[in-house]
């Protein structure tokens, strides 16, 4: 049922302001400071979107049309009074089951949003094109209000693998114990919090309980974002009081700032056009994928080998696969998300994908995890290197590299030293010879010239191979080839250049 409960007056004034023959609409000239954290966390998980591979190589183009709907130019950035934003949330109050007030702190939001971080929200935009989707048809199974699904732009702006500050994780920001508790499932190698489809059946299902809990939706807010017993304690407090705004100045300061935020993102969502904000040129909308059940334990390399499917794409249609590596358990089959323009050659090429030539070099990489150990390799950074192209080297993401370091920046200094988790071949522990007692002397060793070329094994060096790459390609590991070669910490690799990698 349709709430009435804004005045007249300030309805009517969207006749004046979005009616038939243009827009009238003036602008903040107050320089309007926004009543917003300095060290805000939903500004902070915006600001994600920047290390998305997704947006890598072009694909943060602004998709803006030739004729917009209100003839603005490309860089015109619209600025409104109080009154109207007031009056377009009333109108979206008037259908919603959640209390859209407008206040300073919501202004503070829509700000941040349509002025400050636009060209974020611009690929925010795009993300949704291949998420909301999947949350619209989940909401509607649970009986849960559609709006719902902005909250998944509060908690992690679309990034399916924002990690907060207190460790959680994925597109609905589920810590450990709370994920658990709904079913998904962490271990070495899946963290079914990144799991876009599975965690948002676990959402579906926590707001379910804390809207019995609490009875009213602005509360339940409230609770996804500071828990169920800080959102008591702030009741008790407050004297008893029952509604968001009453118990706010008793809650947690980040939650204080996140209704407000929420309030802001289904202002802005549904005002883009009148703010002059067009999406990003999605990679993939949700229509362009399809699933794929997988038999036996795979690694991204072998997909990517045979599909010719970019790393970083897998990983981002994949984000529950912490070491691109997918496994086959016990429980049954794991999914794999694909190109729905690629369904048809994985289903042609199985035998190829499980079961790679050991004689094709590129597949020869492909070690699956029951072969393979963590190893921490020491890295110092060069002048002129970015986290992204060291992420690339060793087949990481940026984001993995700032965990194992503690970075908070996107910005490394040459000379930095860098701690970086590899995946190597496992090695095999040669059992000593039995001793056998003999008697009679020994013959005389004889002596081998050990840098002979006859003994070793070497390998000319390619334009960006790394000594990961190598190792893999010739089943060994980059300690052994740094041993071989008396390779310190501070070592080069020119094409061209023969190195040893073993021995005959």
């Amino acid at each position: 049922m349709f709430k009435t409960k804004r005045i007249f007056v300030i309805i009517t004034l969207l006749f004046a302001i979005t009616g038939i023959g243009g827009v009238s609409c003036s602008y903040s000239q107050s320089g309007y400071a926004p009543d917003t954290l300095f060290d805000d966390p939903i500004a902070a998980v915006l600001d994600s979107l920047n290390n998305l591979n997704l947006f890598e190589k072009g694909y943060a183009k602004i998709n803006y049309p030739r004729n917009t709907k209100f003839h603005f130019a490309p860089d015109s950035v619209p600025r409104y009074d109080d009154l109207v934003y007031e009056a377009r949330l009333a109108k979206i109050d008037a259908e919603s089951p959640f209390d859209l007030q407008y206040n300073s702190v919501v202004r503070g939001y829509i700000e941040m949003y349509t002025i400050r971080k636009r060209e974020l929200v611009a690929r925010m935009m795009a993300l949704s094109q291949y998420y909301f989707p999947m949350f619209e048809e989940q909401l509607d199974k649970y009986n849960l209000p559609l709006e719902l699904k902005y909250l998944a732009i509060c908690e992690s702006a679309l990034n399916p693998v924002a990690r907060s500050r207190a460790g959680a994780m994925g597109l609905w920001q589920f810590m450990y114990p709370t994920g658990k508790t709904y079913g998904l499932k962490v271990t070495s190698y899946i963290d079914e919090r990144c799991d876009p489809y599975k965690s948002t059946i676990a959402a579906c299902n926590y707001m379910k309980f804390l809207y019995r809990l609490f009875g009213d939706w602005q509360m339940v807010l409230a609770a996804y974002n500071c828990g169920e017993g800080n959102l008591a304690r702030a009741i008790r407090r407050s004297g008893g009081k029952k509604t968001y705004w009453e118990v706010r100045p008793f809650l947690p300061k980040e939650t204080q700032g996140y209704v407000p935020a929420f309030i802001a993102v289904n202002y802005v969502m549904n005002y883009t056009a009148e703010h002059n904000m067009y999406s990003a040129i999605p990679k993939k909308t949700f229509l362009q994928v399809d699933t794929v059940s997988v038999k036996k334990e795979l690694s991204f390399l072998q997909i990517s080998n045979v599909l010719d499917i970019p790393l970083d794409e897998l990983q981002y249609l994949n984000p529950c696969y912490r070491r691109q590596v997918i496994p086959v358990t016990a429980d049954g089959a794991s999914i794999l998300t694909l190109p729905a323009n690629k369904m048809g050659a994985f289903v042609n090429n199985e035998n190829a994908i499980y079961n790679p030539n050991k004689n094709d070099t590129l597949n020869s990489q492909s070690i699956l995890a029951s072969q393979m150990q963590e190893v921490a390799v020491s890295y110092v950074v060069k002048n002129g290197e970015h986290l992204s192209n060291i992420a690339k080297k060793y087949g990481c993401t940026v984001e993995n590299i700032k965990i194992w370091n503690n970075i908070k920046s996107n910005t490394v200094k040459a000379g930095s030293k860098l701690t970086i988790y590899v995946y190597q071949k496992k090695t095999v522990e040669k059992k000593p010879a039995p001793v056998v007692e003999n008697k009679e002397a020994p013959a005389p060793e004889k002596q081998v010239n050990k840098t002979a070329t006859g003994q070793f094994k070497f390998y000319t060096v390619q334009k960006g191979d790394s000594l990961y790459k190598i190792a893999l390609e010739n089943k060994t590991t980059v300690d052994e080839i740094k041993r071989l070669n008396n390779f310190g910490d501070k070592y080069s690799l020119l094409p061209g250049q023969k190195i040893k990698v073993g021995q005959l």
